[in-house]
């Protein structure tokens, strides 16, 4: 009997949770809309501030960084794009962060002596040892440059020629402002259906919960790439650190926790890579998921000690801890069958009814921000709703992989970082493989035990959990097979990188 309640007890617990990061969508949605129309007509005329400015002197002096490690497919394409950007070559450096052990260091030599000689300010900067990775790389960097300002691509970014010059915009007259951050769009998002659910998230990421957070003073993150910092943020806030897996989002906090501030402009848009491989996007997602739980582990007692309101401190929990999501899917996926078989719920129409509407309000929390998002976006609705069954098969799918980070994070359990290979504009496969494991299996296996249990228990008493395991029985069947499709096949390995010459601001 007390195995019963303290099962029955965790299923409840877990829908409840559940059931508030549900609602949580339509907060962030509404605090989007309430401030949308008056925050990008204000930031459209900011960024063009600098067209009006002739002499280059008022331009504050600023540095490219570029962080890679084993990027041959990207890392001309990136480079390139940095020194295209407007912006007065003696006010403009770029530092190739090249932490690479292949092949790479020789693309990244002679494209980088090929600008020199055409006058650029660019190096590239490369350490004896990977400590901290890629916040390592970054830390290390700073010691190399005076510039006052930060801009930070990861190798597979694209960022336009005016990103630099619109971004700095915002920092004129804004002594507090710390960082800017920009949209990710995206460059390979029809290559498949699992491009174009990733998308969808993103895209609702980026129009609707940066934005909510950023113009509505609430704590927002920093992307990792398509940003710039001021300098001094950085500094007095601790620096790069690499405790964590998401050095973006722990800085970031830190620095806003430090009193700094942060504005995100979804107008200021950079196009980058989506994985293509589920594999690496499990690897991508397995990252951000253990990341952003060190982070909250690392991050919340301070807000504690910090005065803020308590709507300010609730979102901020949201928003680091969004990951346990999945596994307080898995532990709904596993309970399902043993609760279903002990306990026979028959409910008054009045509370069966407050249970059917809190299970839709749960489940269309996340559909309704990705639509809001594509409307504002000027997507059409008509395709891009279609897309939601996609998106909802890899979210839950993901709970294994995802999961397993979060309890890594919890108990303190050490892994490597593992960067997202990158395939460029070469068809095919990119010449890096992911990282893999067995979790494949494990998704299956508990796809199956879904199926099972809507079969055993598919009746009236039952019915409003049936087309729950269903969701989770098809979610991590399709992840979890697709994962051994992409497993088993070959992929390419040797890779030789043509340049392709972009036009070069003078």
């Amino acid at each position: 009997m007390i195995a019963l309640i303290t099962v029955c007890a965790l299923y409840i617990i877990c829908s409840v949770i559940l059931l508030a990061y549900g609602i949580q969508c339509y907060v962030l949605t509404y605090l989007f809309l309430r401030k949308r129309k008056g925050m990008v007509e204000s930031q459209a005329q900011t960024m063009k501030y600098y067209d009006s400015v002739d002499d280059q002197s008022q331009y504050p002096k600023a540095v490219t960084q570029l962080p890679m490690y084993n990027e041959k497919q990207v890392a001309a394409r990136v480079i390139e794009a940095a020194v295209s950007m407007e912006y007065p070559r003696d006010r403009h450096e770029i530092q190739v962060l090249d932490d690479s052990t292949d092949e790479t260091a020789g693309y990244v030599d002679e494209i980088v002596e090929r600008f020199k000689k055409e006058g650029h300010l660019i190096s590239v900067i490369r350490r004896t040892d990977r400590t901290g990775f890629k916040a390592g790389a970054l830390q290390n960097g700073l010691m190399h440059t005076d510039a006052e300002f930060v801009a930070i691509f990861d190798a597979d970014f694209v960022p336009p020629v005016d990103f630099l010059k619109k971004a700095m915009a915002f920092f004129v007259g804004k002594p507090q402002l710390g960082l800017v951050q920009g949209r990710w769009t995206h460059l390979n998002k029809g290559s498949s259906l699992i491009t174009r659910g990733q998308a969808l998230g993103i895209d609702g990421h980026f129009m609707i919960e940066q934005a909510a957070r950023s113009w509505n003073n609430l704590f927002m993150n920093f992307n990792g790439t398509a940003g710039v910092f001021r300098r001094k943020a950085i500094e007095t806030s601790g620096g790069w650190q690499h405790d964590t897996l998401t050095e973006d989002m722990d800085l970031s906090y830190r620095m806003q926790l430090a009193g700094w501030k942060t504005e995100y402009v979804p107008d200021l848009a950079v196009p980058a890579e989506i994985p293509e491989d589920i594999n690496a996007f499990k690897n991508q997602q397995f990252r951000w998921a253990k990341g952003s739980i060190q982070t909250a582990i690392k991050i919340i007692p301070r807000l504690r000690e910090k005065k803020m309101p308590l709507f300010t401190m609730l979102q901020a929990v949201f928003h680091l801890t969004h990951y346990v999501v999945h596994p307080l899917m898995f532990t709904l996926a596993l309970l399902s069958m043993p609760v279903l078989f002990y306990v026979k719920v028959f409910l008054p129409p009045f509370w069966f009814g407050c249970m059917v509407g809190a299970m839709v309000l749960a489940t269309s929390g996340p559909s309704t921000m990705y639509m809001v998002s594509q409307y504002h976006m000027g997507n059409k609705l008509r395709k891009q709703i279609f897309l939601i069954p996609a998106l909802m098969l890899i979210g839950t799918g993901l709970a294994v992989n995802n999961g397993k980070a979060v309890l890594e994070a919890v108990f303190g359990m050490d892994s490597p970082f593992h960067r997202t290979p990158k395939k460029g504009e070469k068809k095919g496969k990119s010449g890096y493989r992911p990282i893999k494991d067995i979790t494949c299996v494990i998704e299956i296996m508990l796809g199956i035990y879904c199926l099972i249990s809507f079969r055993m228990f598919l009746g009236y008493t039952n019915f409003l959990v049936s087309p729950f395991l269903v969701l989770y029985a098809s979610g991590f069947l399709f992840v979890g097979t697709i994962s051994i499709i992409h497993f088993r096949k070959p992929e390419l390995v040797d890779y030789k990188l043509p340049f392709r010459k972009h036009p070069v601001s003078k």
